[in-house]
Formats: structure tokens, C-alpha cells, sequence
């Protein structure tokens, strides 16, 4: 049994808890509502240790709970990676073009964290108060509140760049406190991280199959004081953090050694491998509603798990950062002669099935002469340029310019003609293809159908289950990954890389590469490897960032530490939109734009103050370029 009977309290006792710690009409109201009183809780250590799992219960709130809402929207939407399907767009609000101080989803996250805080808070000042409860005990449940608090508060810093600190919770009427500066919370979030570490009752992780694993480990509390550091721009100790891990027992998750055509990547993602020692923190989901991995099915397909929809897509930009097999960066004009100087409407001819000219197919059980060739007039009059057109190769010359690529793209993403296990109700296990245009899936050729058959986007593998491991909505098991290993590599190269001392870098770059099969760096076999210096190796390490951990919503608090995430969101950068510069939005793979994001100006990068907040502090002052 991977789960504990702490595990089990978090869906007894989250009503209890939320009653105590609800925000009704500001970030800290605390009227109880149909619960026991706060100061109860405290005379029990039962109630006590529901209290401190109540605050982990905040997590189920945003990522298995309010999965179609906007606070349990995936950040990475709002980042270069993915976008939102046309359906849920304005559920990334920030480049709908239309988001104020009063947009609604701006308040519901900052709401959202500050409960966090508040639950933290209420433990954190009362524990010791607990009878009957051994005081290395209450020692490990406030470290580990104080680690929640942290991540609250760094997740409110990113976004508004200054906020009120809270570390006593007060009465809604005495929530008067003025913002603090940017640098001053992040020192309070570095304060918290540090009693974590020096918290001797706090184990520094938890082995696969411990009672409490998924609990707070001083592993984590590294990893996030390092990422602070970062932001601050003190990379001396970002790299003492992220070096101190290696110490802990973390190692990347690689059975094969990195032999080549290994699939350690993938299986990474799988349940079996969920806590494997590269995982640092993570939401432990189980097979019950609210508490299970709703990733597997917003990223999947409709034929994941019974009927799942595919409302997050891969953008093309994200997709042409996997390199070559031998290290050099993507040019579709290698694979498919003419890209560059072709519309986004002509290149359709590339992603086309094969047989539409000669009819050679198959839909259903029928011959389907006809109806192929109907398909081929329709991309005439779409304007694809048929002259680029092959009847028969057409798929395999478009599957050479994925399968030619870093392992971990066709390990992240379904490609058009690759295939993918599946589980669709009425058919049940089966194996299908990505293939266009759509044709059929509950029969011969068994193309995989989607929320958008009319579109041809690229589609998740990473955190989409296979066959019927998941068949029940909402329950996928997989475990949703917050932090582990290949980052804190990936950020030890940065860090090294910005204090001059590059040649190190490549050795922690090259761990995460080897994993995956790929060529490594400053390989002489393969002269598009070769380091050129730190701006050079600054670049490499975005991208391994990119190719790694794309899907995982880390990307977009890196966007915004890197000062790139509005050139990024707001500015195309594949190769789909000849001659506009200043296109963007969720496109097809071949570059077609079916929305575009809108901006109401670079000062979007940092969040507005919600209006309420405002209307009930009136000293907090407002993010520049924001007007109520």
C-alpha cells in the first residue's frame, strides 16, 4: 500500500479543516462555517495532525480539484509550451487581453495561496500547544507548514512581485498591512526554508514505500530555498542548495544507464515509477475523486481512459526546440523542402495520410476510393500545395522529422503517424495512429480521435496513461510532480554556468542527456554539440529546461525569472508564420493560428493587486501599468 492512514485523514477531515481556514470575503476571513471551533482543534492531536495534513489538502485544491477552473489551470498555458483549447482559453486570463484588477481568476489565486498561508499559519502558532503529543512530533508538522507557507508566499511573490506578510493570522478587520517588497518576501520565504533544513525531526526524504512519503523533506525545502535564491540572483548559494541534494539520496530514475533506445524518460511518468528516488515533491494522487491526477485526462485524447479530451495543446514553437539526433537545432526545410518559402496553408501537403490521390484506403470495413479522393479535393481548395504532395511516403517522410529528433520528444508527445496504447469505450484495448485528416477510430484505421478532429495539433504522451490504466475520470493514480531530480541538475548547470564556471555546467547537462539517450555536449562526433561559451551555454540550458520538463508547470515561473515569458507568449517563435513577426496563439503544426493571444501591455508579466483586496486594504498600493 503506497498510501497512509495520514493519506486517508485528508478526505475525513478536509471539511473540518476547510471550515476552519475558509476565506470567505477577504485573503484571512476566518469565520468558521458548520465546523468546530479553531481552538479545539488544538486540544486534540488527532484534530492537531488533521489540521497540519489540512494544509496539504490546499494542493488537492489547485491540482486534482478545480481541474476546468481557473486556479487549477496549469501554468505552463500560460507559458511557451502549451496553449489553452479555444474552449478554456479565458481560463488563461493573462493574455486574453482583457485582464484588470478585476478580473476574477487574478483574485482567485491570490486568495488561493494566502489560504494556504493562513492554514500554515494556524498550525504553525499553535501546535505546541497540543497535549499528549511528543514534541519531535509537533516539531516535524511545523516544519513542514512552514515549508507550505514558503511555497505559498513563493508562488505570490513570482506572480505580484511584493506582498503582505502574514505570519500570525489576524481578524479580517486587522488585515491592514501594507505590501512588503519583493526582496522582503523572498528573505521571509528563505527564513522558513532555512528552519526547515535545520529542523533535525525533518528526514531529508522518504524511501519508496514509506508510510509517509509525499510528506515535506528537507530535500524539498533545498530545492525551493535554491530557487529563491535564483530569483534573487544569488547563484553562490542557489548552487550550495542544489549541490546539498546530491547528498540526500536523490538520483535521476535511469534502470538502462542511459543505453541507447532506452525509454527511461516515459516510464518515468508511469505510477510504478512514481517514487523513485528522482522525485522530490510531489501530489500523491490516488484512484478517488478529487484526489487523483487530472492530467491524464485534460492532456489526453478521446481515446485515453474510456473518452478523455485534449485541452491542452503543445504549441509548435515548444515542439521545434527538441534537437536533431546529432545535436543540432530543428529546420523543418531538411525534412521538407520549401518550408520557409511556403504559406502556413500550403505546408498542409506534408501532414497529409497517404492515398488521398489514388484512393488507396481503407475506411471501415469498405474500400474507400471516393471518399479519399473527396479529402484530396478538400486540400486543394484548403490551398495545400499538392505539388509537395507524396501518395505513398508522405507519412514516413513527415514521421523521419520527429523520429530524427532528441528521444524525449516522441517520449513527450504524440507525432503526427506515431502511435499510441489506448483505451476508448467500446473497443477497448487497441493501438492507434495519429493521422490527417481523421478518418475513423472504432475501426480500421483506427486514427486517434480528438476534441478537435477538424484541426491537426500535436498531442501529450507525458502523463497520459496507456491502455485502461486509468478508465474512471479523474482518478489517474500517477503522481503530479512539483520538483525532482533533472531539475535541480538542470539548475546546479545554470547556476555554475552564470559564475563563469561553464565547463562544469556541461557535466550536469550532459547527466540529464545521457539519461534520455541523446547525443551529449562537446561530443567531437558531433560538431553541433560543441560549447561556445556561457552566452551559448546559457541558451543550451533554456532549452534542456524546455525539453525536459515541458508539461510539468515549471516553465513559466523560468519564463518569468529569465525575463523571456512575454517575448515568448506574445511573439511566434516557430517557423509557422512567414513574414509575421508578431504572431502568436494556438496553432497547428504546420503553423496555421486557429486563436492569438492579446496583451494589454508588457506590464502583464507582473499580476495586479485585486481591486477587493484593495477596496478592503487600502494600503496596498498597485503593480505600475494596472488601473482599477
Amino acid at each position: 500500500m503506497k498510501r497512509t492512514i495520514k493519506n486517508i485523514i485528508i478526505t475525513v477531515t478536509g471539511a473540518i479543516i476547510l471550515g476552519i481556514s475558509g476565506c470567505d470575503s477577504n485573503l484571512l476571513d476566518t469565520t468558521p462555517s458548520n465546523s468546530i471551533s479553531s481552538s479545539g482543534v488544538w486540544e486534540s492531536p488527532v484534530l492537531a495532525r488533521a489540521a497540519a495534513i489540512g494544509v496539504y489538502n490546499g494542493l488537492y485544491d489547485k491540482y486534482s480539484k478545480n481541474y476546468d477552473q481557473a486556479q487549477g489551470i496549469v501554468f505552463d498555458t500560460m507559458s511557451s509550451v502549451m496553449d489553452l483549447d479555444i474552449n478554456w482559453r479565458t481560463n488563461c486570463f493573462v493574455t486574453t487581453g482583457s485582464c484588470t484588477p478585476s478580473t476574477n481568476e487574478v483574485s482567485i489565486h491570490y486568495k488561493y495561496y494566502y489560504t494556504i498561508v493562513y492554514r500554515a499559519n494556524d498550525v504553525i502558532n499553535n501546535i505546541d500547544k497540543v497535549p499528549e503529543m511528543d514534541d519531535g512530533e509537533k516539531a516535524q508538522l511545523k516544519a513542514e507548514c512552514k515549508f507550505l507557507r514558503a511555497w505559498a508566499y513563493f508562488h505570490l511573490n513570482v506572480l505580484w512581485r511584493g506582498v503582505p506578510i502574514y505570519t500570525e493570522n489576524v481578524d479580517p478587520i486587522e488585515a491592514t498591512k501594507p505590501r512588503s517588497t519583493e526582496e522582503e518576501v523572498w528573505n521571509q520565504v528563505i527564513s522558513d526554508l532555512t528552519d526547515c533544513i535545520n529542523e533535525p525531526n525533518l528526514p531529508n526524504k522518504y524511501a519508496q514505500g514509506d508510510t509517509n512519503y509525499g510528506h515535506i523533506t528537507k530535500g524539498a525545502a533545498y530545492a525551493f530555498r535554491g530557487q529563491a535564491y535564483q530569483f534573487l540572483g544569488d547563484y553562490e548559494k542557489a548552487l550550495s542548495d542544489f549541490e546539498a541534494i546530491e547528498n540526500l539520496g536523490y538520483a535521476l530514475y535511469s534502470p538502462s544507464n542511459g543505453a541507447p533506445g532506452n525509454d527511461d524518460f516515459f516510464q518515468l511518468f508511469k505510477p510504478a515509477n512514481e517514487q523513485c528516488d528522482e522525485m522530490i515533491f510531489s501530489v500523491q494522487c490516488i484512484e478517488t475523486t478529487g484526489m487523483g491526477n487530472p492530467r491524464a485526462i485534460n492532456y489526453g485524447n478521446r481515446v485515453t481512459g474510456g473518452s478523455a479530451w485534449n485541452n491542452y495543446i503543445p504549441n509548435p514553437a515548444f515542439v521545434e526546440m527538441f534537437e536533431c539526433a546529432d545535436g543540432s537545432e530543428f529546420d523543418w526545410e531538411k525534412y521538407c523542402p520549401g518550408w520557409h518559402s511556403m504559406t502556413p496553408q500550403e505546408r498542409v501537403a506534408f501532414f497529409l495520410r497517404d492515398g488521398l490521390q489514388s484512393g488507396n484506403g481503407v475506411w471501415g470495413d469498405t474500400e474507400a476510393t471516393s471518399d479519399y479522393k473527396t479529402l484530396y479535393n478538400n486540400m486543394v481548395a484548403y490551398g495545400a500545395d499538392m505539388s509537395k504532395y507524396l501518395d505513398q511516403g508522405n507519412e514516413e517522410r513527415i514521421k523521419k522529422a520527429y523520429e530524427d529528433r532528441d528521444p524525449r520528444l516522441m517520449q513527450s508527445i504524440i507525432t503526427p503517424y506515431s502511435t499510441y496504447n489506448g483505451n476508448e469505450a467500446g473497443v477497448g484495448n487497441h493501438t492507434w495512429t495519429l493521422r490527417w485528416p481523421y478518418i475513423l477510430d472504432a475501426g480500421e484505421p483506427y486514427d486517434i480521435r480528438t476534441d478537435t478532429n477538424s484541426k491537426f495539433y500535436y498531442l501529450w504522451r507525458k502523463y497520459v496513461p496507456e491502455y485502461d490504466e486509468c478508465t474512471t475520470r479523474w482518478v489517474y493514480e500517477e503522481d503530479i510532480i512539483l520538483c525532482r531530480y533533472a531539475e535541480i541538475l538542470l539548475r546546479r548547470a545554470e547556476c555554475l554556468n552564470e559564475l563563469g564556471r561553464t565547463d562544469e555546467a556541461i557535466t550536469y547537462v550532459n547527466m540529464v542527456r545521457r539519461r534520455a539517450g541523446h547525443v551529449l555536449l562537446n561530443d567531437p562526433a558531433y560538431p553541433a554539440t560543441t560549447v561556445k561559451g556561457q552566452e551559448d551555454m546559457r541558451q543550451r540550458i533554456r532549452r534542456e529546461f524546455y525539453v525536459e520538463l515541458g508539461g510539468e508547470d515549471s516553465m513559466f515561473f523560468n519564463e518569468l525569472r529569465w525575463g523571456t515569458w512575454y517575448d515568448r507568449k506574445f511573439r511566434d517563435h516557430s517557423s509557422g508564420q512567414v513574414g509575421e513577426l508578431n504572431t502568436n496563439g494556438m496553432m497547428q503544426m504546420w503553423g496555421e493560428t486557429t486563436y492569438t493571444h492579446l496583451s494589454v501591455g508588457e506590464y502583464v508579466s507582473v499580476w495586479p493587486i485585486p481591486a477587493k483586496e484593495r477596496e478592503m486594504n487600502s494600503n496596498l498600493t498597485q503593480n505600475p501599468g494596472w488601473q482599477d
